[in-house]
């Protein structure tokens, strides 16, 4: 089973995204950008769902941590964000993040995005 980091620091988006997600797939949860970058480095994830603005460290933080490590350098990041004014969302792709959802989304969407960036080759 593939297995997705979630940072989040909304517990009960948190929630919600793990609900929509788990029987799919294996979900870890980080309630801070720090507590994301501890468990990125002691586990392998097939997918990192970012949160942008978290206490600690910021999504673009994390980004830019994971980008600057060679070994995790290629990892497939979603960031979530309510910051979806073109310019911004060029910001987060710019930093690194392979996919931009906008909040608030649809679980339901989120979980068909999640499955077509797992589908890719």
């Amino acid at each position: 089973m593939k297995r997705i980091l979630l940072a989040e620091d909304e517990e009960v988006l948190r929630m919600l995204i793990v609900d929509t997600l788990e029987d799919e797939y294996v979900v870890d949860e980080a309630q801070d950008g720090e507590e994301a970058l501890q468990l990125i480095q002691s586990s392998l994830y097939d997918l990192l769902i970012v949160d942008y603005m978290m206490p600690v460290m910021t999504g673009l933080e994390v980004i830019e941590k994971v980008r600057a490590d060679e070994e995790k350098k290629h990892q497939k990041i979603m960031m979530l964000s309510a910051k979806s004014q073109a310019n911004e969302q060029q910001e987060i792709i710019e930093t690194g993040a392979d996919y931009f959802m906008a909040k608030p989304f649809s679980p339901l969407a989120l979980l068909d995005k999640v499955g077509e960036i797992l589908d890719e080759n």
